[in-house]
């Protein structure tokens, strides 16, 4: 059936029910948009509403697409278009300067994360409302109503009250119950008793006309814990799993040589023994050995290495690496989870479940919490049988013992904290992924930063524009504008700033591995390796950082220099870390050259060169067995696995979806110096959490024997608990 048929048939059916139309009008509407959006591309650098403007607008304009729609908060794109391929439009996107890796969208989509905080909001606006409608009734209660009133109020207040617990409840209902079926006390076992005895009494106290009813109590329990629960929720809620965004980065898909013809297959039908053909600007499938074709490979993801190197035949690449100048045969050693990415993301997943273990405090508190209160309410209940004789008197004493115990502060404590301490690092650049972040940032002692990408700008810059002469400057930002090499679109950058025009230039191709070249004004031009572009005695072996040769026939050769630009913020950052008190070091996949030349730039004293991402895990495994508190900073795929095994890691914005999957925190901006900054405020954090601790303990030591010795009324119950909660909540405000 088209679309049209369809629609005029929801037209013909249309009732006088509202939602019977809109149910299934909404269902196929989503059903629809499920089969839109076909292509997923991660854009890890853009960060803007004109970001959005101009990669849309540069995919619409291409032929075959339906629709662009970029997520900024998850810096991806989702493209409908039918028949088309994800390599398709990433050269389009890098063409306009914004760098794309395709996603795996059938492992990208809703969880069930996302729909518990719905779960939880919803019955926070159920138990909200009907609290302030119950509390209505009991103002008028506690204000003296007696007899047939007061009984109409209470039958009315549980009217409202039971549905709402048993449904508001439920969280905790099901958490009791599994923690009762796994033989443990956990702290929502005393919270599901005390909101059963105080709804099952106050039932019974209605139906024999009582004077007192606890349904305020019992509704006001559920809101303020369901409050906690969803702080704490928020805080976890961004975080995704990483192996799973590692999984979504995989190319799902493969160039297949069969009998010399090309069969586009999925990655899992891959076997060692296929020939593969790689595309420039495509990622590496599968590992595998080069065949035939030559080409420049970036593996600054996979290995922090800056600069490209030269894939000749003969030589072994790995899945996840990006082939960036010529088409590559590749015999496949190893597919899917055998080969080298699929031992990252094992290796990630391992290293996560071991940063699982942590306990917070909160956890630690309520361990020992929950027998001491069931302790407590029945030997209230004991006490007072001995001493009235009768069960009416003392259950009603022991569920006061249950409600004004109910660890609403408690259950506010940690989250109100974070919150609170999560505003203020947003407002300074950085985001919390995970509640327990910042207890364990505050453990920290020992910092360790990958280098290309975290303390550099991983993009390189000219380092003088003067070397070049005036007239070869339009001919060198044509030549680097034909190239996508990061040194050529770095000299182009440098070129367009200073407002150079570019030349008219001819036959400009790329030859793979060695640079490019075209033809101006009848001349030769050729900017790339100074063996091939100039002569091979010119070759610079004085080099300590990235060049480039540019030859123009007739004109001498010129060589220019580039490098790594520091990242913002970064010394000043190394030096509050290292006045601080803790040890700075610096981890990279780089040469040996480019890695000590930052660090002497940072004062960094202990640093190492060449590290794979699984000596990068190995390391960050080693400091902590020997007892230090790792913070992890970096941002590639090379240090996914350092992140995830780290104490508490950090990445940039500008770093890809894996790497801030396995992050606690995300840097939003280019600045450096927030990570130093909220290490210090995690350690107030910290105080504060403690301090809020004492406060939830404090109150049950003088509420505890007021409620025992039959004391506490539901007015003043309710009074306590909510002066507890308020309190904690204005101590965490403290941070802001």
């Amino acid at each position: 059936m088209t679309d049209l048929g369809a629609d005029r048939e929801y037209a013909s059916r249309l009732s006088a029910c509202p939602a019977c139309d809109a149910a299934p009008l909404a269902a196929r509407i989503a059903d629809s948009a499920a089969a839109r959006g076909d292509l997923v591309l991660s854009l890890p650098t853009a960060h803007c509403a004109a970001c959005i403007t101009d990669v849309e607008r540069a995919l619409l304009a291409q032929p075959g697409v339906r629709a662009a729609r970029v997520n900024l908060t998850l810096r991806r794109v989702m493209i409908d278009a039918p028949g088309r391929e994800a390599t398709d439009f990433i050269p389009v996107l890098e063409g306009i300067g914004y760098e794309a890796h395709e996603l795996d969208a059938s492992a990208l989509g809703p969880t069930a994360a996302d729909r518990q905080g719905r779960d939880i909001l919803m019955r926070i606006g159920v138990s909200g409302f009907a609290m302030m409608n119950i509390m209505i009734l009991s103002v008028a209660v506690w204000s003296g109503a007696s007899g047939a009133t007061r009984d109409m109020f209470h039958w009315i207040s549980a009217v409202i009250a039971f549905p709402t617990v048993i449904f508001a409840g439920q969280p905790f209902f099901s958490s009791a119950w599994a923690s009762l079926k796994g033989g443990r006390l956990g702290m929502d076992v005393p919270i599901s008793l005390a909101l059963i005895l105080a709804t099952s009494i106050s039932l019974f106290e209605t139906l024999h006309s009582g004077h007192h009813a606890y349904f305020d109590a019992a509704v006001m329990l559920c809101f303020f814990l369901l409050i906690g629960r969803y702080l704490d929720y928020r805080t976890r809620a961004v975080a995704r799993s990483a192996a799973a965004e590692l999984t979504a980065l995989e190319v799902p898909r493969a160039v297949l040589l069969r009998d010399g013809a090309e069969q586009v297959v999925p990655l899992a039908d891959l076997r060692p023994g296929d020939m593969i053909r790689i595309r420039p600007g495509a990622r590496v499938a599968a590992d595998g050995e080069v065949v035939t074709g030559m080409s420049e490979i970036d593996r600054s993801l996979l290995t922090g290495e800056s600069l490209p190197v030269q894939a000749a035949p003969g030589m072994m690449l790995s899945a996840g690496e990006v082939n960036l100048t010529g088409p590559l045969d590749l015999r496949v050693t190893a597919a899917g989870q055998d080969s080298s990415l699929g031992r990252l993301t094992h290796l990630v997943a391992m290293a996560e479940a071991t940063r699982g273990k942590y306990a917070s405090l909160a956890e630690r508190a309520s361990r020992g919490y929950s027998p001491v209160v069931h302790l407590l309410a029945l030997f209230s209940y004991g006490l007072w049988m001995y001493l009235s004789g009768d069960w009416r008197v003392a259950l009603n004493v022991a569920a006061a013992v249950l409600i004004i115990t109910c660890p609403c502060a408690l259950g506010l404590a940690v989250p109100a904290v974070v919150t609170a301490a999560s505003g203020r690092l947003f407002r300074r650049g950085l985001l919390i992924k995970d509640g327990t972040a910042l207890e364990r940032l505050a453990e920290v002692d020992c910092v360790v930063f990958d280098k290309t990408g975290t303390l550099t700008m991983g993009q390189p810059e000219l380092v003088r524009l003067a070397d070049l002469p005036d007239t070869l400057r339009p001919v060198a930002h044509a030549i680097a504008d034909a190239s996508g090499h990061p040194l050529s679109r770095a000299l182009a950058g440098a070129l367009k700033g200073a407002g150079v025009p570019i030349a008219p230039l001819d036959q400009a191709a790329e030859v793979p591995g060695f640079g490019v070249e075209g033809r101006w004004q009848g001349l030769r031009v050729r900017l790339g390796r100074a063996d091939w572009a100039g002569d091979a005695a010119q070759e610079p072996v004085d080099a300590d950082g990235p060049v480039s040769l540019l030859s123009v026939e007739g004109h001498a050769p010129v060589l220019l220099r580039f490098v790594d630009a520091l990242r913002p913020g970064a010394a000043e950052c190394v030096t509050a870390l290292q006045h601080q008190g803790r040890r700075v070091m610096m981890l990279s996949g780089d040469t040996a050259a480019a890695v000590a030349s930052a660090a002497k730039a940072l004062g960094i004293d202990e640093f190492r060169a060449g590290v794979t991402p699984a000596e990068k895990e190995a390391e960050i495994a080693a400091l902590a067995q020997a007892g230090a508190h790792v913070l992890m900073v970096g941002d590639g795929l090379n240090d996914t696995a350092a992140l995830a095994r780290a104490h508490v890691s950090i990445s940039p914005a500008s770093a890809l979806d894996a790497a801030r999957a396995a992050s606690d925190m995300v840097l939003m901006g280019q600045d450096l110096q927030p990570v130093a900054e909220a290490v210090a405020l995690a350690v107030k954090a910290r105080r504060r959490i403690k301090e809020n601790f004492a406060i939830s303990f404090g109150y049950n030591v003088i509420a505890v024997p007021v409620a025992m010795a039959g004391l506490a009324t539901p007015l003043l119950a309710a009074l306590a608990m909510s002066a507890s909660s308020i309190t904690v909540t204005l101590n965490a405000l403290r941070l802001r």
